[in-house]
């Protein structure tokens, strides 16, 4: 019997993968994933920003970054604005208010486009995962350890997986693009 697990588990990575590449991807909708990849320059080491500052969403378009330690402040709306979020900034006694602009009909061709690349990169990777599944059940079928009618069974079973796989991420990429369209 071969063992699927691995290929299962290296499935869910490439979801996981994608998923977390669409939250970058900026919408019209303030999301604070859109923050993760910040890093701030905090006490001489540069750490992710929600490790200095609470992130919560104020409104639809804004986002309210809120530091631990005022004194950071600078260093937050310094570290958001080399990050190139395309977004506009204002500091205030609270701490950083992070404003998204209403997307064009370009940036969101653009936006679309860049959704679409990512789908494609995460099946290029997950048929680089079949591969070498295919490949290990030849190997055990050169090895003597399985008949035909097994490694038959084996390839329809992992086919079956990656269809699945593929159906998923299609569905993350309709959702992603309906949301930058709207």
């Amino acid at each position: 019997m071969y063992d699927f697990s691995k290929f299962k588990a290296k499935t869910k990575e490439v979801e996981g993968w994608l998923q977390k590449e669409f939250a970058s991807v900026r919408t019209g909708r303030a999301a604070p994933a859109l923050l993760d990849a910040v890093k701030v320059e905090s006490y001489g080491s540069k750490v992710p920003l929600n490790q200095v500052a609470n992130i919560s969403v104020d409104d639809a378009r804004s986002i309210r970054v809120t530091p631990w330690d005022m004194s950071l402040s600078k260093d937050i709306e310094k570290a958001i604005m080399l990050a190139d979020l395309g977004v506009s900034l204002a500091v205030d006694d609270k701490g950083v208010r992070v404003n998204f602009p209403d997307l064009t009909g370009e940036r969101r061709e653009a936006l679309v486009k860049l959704s679409k690349g990512k789908l494609e990169e995460a099946k290029v990777t997950l048929r680089g995962h079949r591969d070498g599944a295919l490949k290990d059940i030849q190997a055990q079928e050169k090895a003597g350890g399985v008949g035909k009618d097994d490694v038959f069974r084996f390839k329809t079973e992992l086919q079956k997986i990656t269809d699945d796989t593929n159906k998923k991420l299609e569905e993350l990429y309709s959702k992603k693009e309906k949301e930058i369209l709207n």
